[in-house]
């Protein structure tokens, strides 16, 4: 699965966010939120996800609607997948240490982190 450069990222999140089928004209009504870019670059970025696999279109009169192919799900999961076994050596104890030592986690974080490795099954339980 290819990486997204940041501003299809951006449509993908609209698009995973709607959960349906949308627009053009949604997708730029949700961008103007936060920057506002022409109808035509908008339709630009639509037809790069179509032909990297992320989109499918179905016209309906003369409006198309663009349904996500790739979950949010599958794409957080392989670009995770990605930055762990990139930068991190594949380990999830040098990622956390580095969160730590980057001061990107509070003292809260660490506690959420370390419920949630506590009530994970164990080997033995699945």
């Amino acid at each position: 699965m290819k990486r997204l450069p940041d501003a299809e990222l951006e449509i993908m999140l609209i698009i995973w966010e709607a959960n349906g089928a949308v627009t053009r004209s949604y997708i730029q009504e949700q961008l103007e939120k936060s920057k506002v870019l022409a109808p035509t670059t908008i339709l630009s970025f639509l037809s790069r996800l179509t032909s990297k696999g992320f989109l499918r279109i179905e016209k309906e009169g003369k409006t198309n609607y663009y349904y996500p192919i790739v979950s949010h799900e599958t794409y957080a999961h392989n670009e995770s997948k990605t930055v762990l076994e990139r930068f991190f050596g594949n380990s999830v104890k040098n990622f956390v240490a580095h969160l730590n030592d980057s001061k990107a986690v509070d003292e809260e974080e660490i506690e959420e982190l370390r419920a949630f490795l506590d009530n994970l099954p164990s080997e033995d339980s699945k």
